[in-house]
């Protein structure tokens, strides 16, 4: 074993309950390969999800990238990222890209649309990928799934105007007129 994935072992075994062993080893990891795509991503993930640092993390994604577009594990933390700085146009194109790439989880990808489309309010366009979604799960993990659709069916009722009740007037001593 090389000392590089020793110190990304280290890393990935510490993120995220120990953030500062985390990025030690990711810092000894990149001094041995800067172009780490693993490291790197790493490192955007903790610029996304520990910092809020948005346009940090969109860089350390994008370096990844750049030196492995077929880097699958990447795509899924790039895009919620992207959806949680509100990058939908950004969004929607990775996930058109990512879903040409040989051996990325579609069903990881998908879920990232119909979160795209629900944070944009297409719901009735969600719900129909959500059928798309379950085509592509290979497992008895249903959970996610499942938990989403109800998500979406809710959001759907709240969106539908309301109807309108016919009510009876009634005078004053509650007799129907």
């Amino acid at each position: 074993m090389k000392n590089i994935d020793k110190y990304l072992f280290q890393a990935l075994d510490n993120y995220p309950y120990w953030l500062e062993g985390t990025v030690e080893s990711l810092d000894y990891a990149l001094s041995y390969d800067a172009k780490n795509v693993t490291a790197l991503c790493l490192y955007a993930r903790i610029e996304a999800e520990q910092l809020q640092n948005y346009e940090a993390a969109k860089n350390y994604f994008q370096e990844a990238l750049a030196i492995n577009i077929d880097a699958v594990a990447v795509y899924p933390y790039y895009l919620e990222t992207l959806l949680l700085n509100e990058d939908y146009e950004e969004a929607s194109k990775l996930i058109d890209f990512a879903l040409t790439i040989k051996g990325i989880n579609k069903k990881t990808i998908l879920l990232k649309k119909v979160q795209l489309l629900e944070r944009q309010q297409e719901i009735k366009a969600a719900l129909q990928l959500m059928k798309e979604v379950k085509l592509f799960s290979f497992d008895s993990e249903t959970y996610e799934v499942e938990q989403l659709e109800t998500r979406l069916k809710a959001k759907k009722e709240l969106l539908q105007p309301k109807k309108k009740s016919k009510k009876k007037k009634t005078d004053k001593k509650g007799k129907k007129k």
